[in-house]
Formats: structure tokens, C-alpha cells, sequence
């Protein structure tokens, strides 16, 4: 039985995401709610949603590159994307859009592929390169005001998946993977 997919998105950002192949999305306050526990030994923790994780897999299963441009670096978040199969990730860089460009480099590609999805200042250079400026709804209202798309889930919480399947469905391989899944 043929699943008829449930996700809407308008046409303009269909357009915008049709061509991407390669996403560069930060942590604190995109893949997570922004919010850092911290234990009694000091250490990190953070949560994360399985809706994003999975958005992030199936990228990676139809040939849409996630790249994790991270301004901390954490045992939690690697072994997060140890688990996930991400295997771009740049930690403790607050200075995103070198590290963004080196990545494109790597990949063969150029802006024009690209979209990134970020919250805060350090964002800024990524969106304002990425033809798909993604920004979660409780992002800085200076990052908020360079997004053409802004997520109805939020951050940590189903906001990635949300833009994985915008860029799924604009290059036609989210009702096949929504087939698959029903199946």
C-alpha cells in the first residue's frame, strides 16, 4: 500500500531546497534545545531528539551530505553522531564559515548546494551563504531575520527532521522513503 505523505511545504522553499546537497547545521540551540547541563564532575550533557537523528540518516541514505560546524566539542555529541553515521563534524569553532568553505571544498561543491541551519551569531556568515537559511523559531531575532525558513517543531525537538524533509521532499526521495517505511 502506497503512503500518501502527510509534510507541506511551501513552493518558494521547495525551490530553495531542490538543489542541496550538502547541509551544515550547528548543535547548541539547533540539534538540541540550546539548554547545557552540566554534571557534578563537570561534565556535559545534552539531549537529543530521535526525529532529528533520523532526518540526519536519511539525508545521508539518499546522497545529502550533514555536516555538524560546532562551536563546542563534547563525548555526548560525538558519540551522538558516531551513532547517527555523520561523518562530517568540525568541533570547537566559533569561527563557522572557513570551516563551512573547507568542507565544500572537500565535497566538490559550492554554495549553491548548500544549506545551513544555525541559531546564533557565529551562524550568521553560513546563512547568509546558504541559498536554504534555516533558523529555529527561538534562534537570536538578528539570526531570525536572515532565515527564509523558520520551523514549526523546535530546536531539539524536531526542527532538523523538519528540514530534512523539506530537502527530501524537493528532491523527490521522501514519498519513496515514506513507501519504504510503510512497508
Amino acid at each position: 500500500m502506497t503512503m500518501t505523505p502527510k509534510t507541506r511545504f511551501k513552493p518558494a522553499d521547495l525551490q530553495r531546497a531542490k538543489d542541496v546537497k550538502v547541509v551544515f547545521f550547528d548543535v547548541d540551540g539547533v540539534l538540541t534545545d540550546g539548554g547545557l547541563w552540566f554534571s557534578e564532575a563537570g561534565e556535559t550533557l545534552k539531549r537529543f531528539h530521535t526525529l532529528d537523528g533520523h532526518g540526519l540518516k536519511l539525508l545521508q541514505r539518499c546522497g545529502v551530505t550533514p555536516v555538524i560546524i560546532t562551536g563546542r566539542d563534547s563525548g555526548a555529541l560525538r558519540n551522538r553522531l558516531g551513532a547517527l553515521g555523520v561523518l562530517h563534524a568540525v568541533y570547537g569553532t566559533e569561527d563557522k564559515l572557513p570551516a563551512a568553505q573547507a568542507k565544500l571544498a572537500a565535497l566538490g561543491l559550492d554554495w549553491s548546494a548548500a544549506a545551513a541551519m544555525g541559531d546564533d551569531w557565529p551562524d550568521l556568515p553560513m546563512l547568509r551563504r546558504a541559498p536554504l537559511a534555516c533558523v529555529p523559531a527561538s534562534g537570536h531575532p538578528d539570526v531570525l531575520a536572515v532565515a527564509n525558513y523558520v520551523p514549526q517543531a523546535g530546536a531539539g525537538c524536531g526542527a532538523v527532521r523538519e528540514l530534512c524533509d523539506l530537502v527530501l521532499t524537493a528532491n523527490g526521495a521522501y514519498p519513496a522513503l515514506l513507501d519504504e517505511a510503510g512497508h
